[in-house]
């Protein structure tokens, strides 16, 4: 059984609502395949936004930082933040301006931030965050000691409110233009691949690159 999305005034699309998506799949899809999040916020009554590491956990989803930023700091205090997430997959080159567009597929979750002080709570958020960014990391390297932890903030963001908008395909130009064939239109793809491994300036030889990061794919 499939399930839907919330509809909220806040997450309901008018403007190009044909991309919009109703399914929570595409959420937890769109969610899945990002590595850094945008999380926005009123400061002092200024705007703040924020480029930070995320994961989710079901339907949570877990933003960290260092404890000396005041956007976290502010953000634990229970504040209405928005997180974003946005896969660009391409440029779509239309017969006129006014029809150029963009593939893309875009996250927006809007709700109230709650700091994270169990214990259990942000280990786990600390393990969803470090898969997100870096699968197979938590195994292999050293984990967080108690200065580390204390030194960070992990705010969670419940993702019952949320809206999802997702664009594929070529140019839709009018009849007109298409008739009067006078400029190429399609589509030019945007790929994102991971170079080669380059080792620290002070690892020692001994240490060949490990699979999960000589193997690592982007998310689709």
């Amino acid at each position: 059984m499939t399930r839907q999305l919330s509809t909220t005034d806040r997450t309901t699309i008018r403007r190009g609502s044909a991309k919009a998506r109703t399914e929570r799949s595409d959420l937890y899809a769109t969610l899945d395949a990002g590595l850094i999040c945008h999380l926005g916020l009123l400061v002092d009554g200024s705007p703040r936004v924020l480029p930070t590491g995320y994961g989710r956990s079901g339907d949570t989803l877990y933003v960290h930082g260092s404890t000396g930023a005041r956007s976290l700091r502010e953000a634990a205090e229970s504040v209405e933040v928005c997180v974003t997430v946005t896969h660009l997959d391409g440029i779509v080159y239309a017969r006129s301006l006014f029809h150029h567009s963009a593939n893309f597929r875009s996250a927006m979750i809007h709700g109230r931030a709650r700091d994270v002080v169990d214990a259990d709570e942000k280990w786990l958020a600390l393990r969803v965050i470090t898969d997100q960014l870096a699968p197979g990391s938590w195994q292999h390297s050293r984990q967080p000691n108690k200065r580390e932890l204390a030194a960070t903030a992990v705010i969670a963001v419940d993702l019952a409110e949320a809206a999802v908008k997702i664009r594929t395909g070529g140019p839709q130009d009018d009849v007109e233009d298409v008739a009067a064939g006078t400029a190429w239109a399609g589509v030019l793809p945007l790929r994102t691949r991971w170079g080669a491994p380059e080792p620290a300036a002070d690892l020692s030889a001994e240490f060949e690159v490990p699979p999960h990061v000589s193997e690592r794919k982007y998310p689709a």
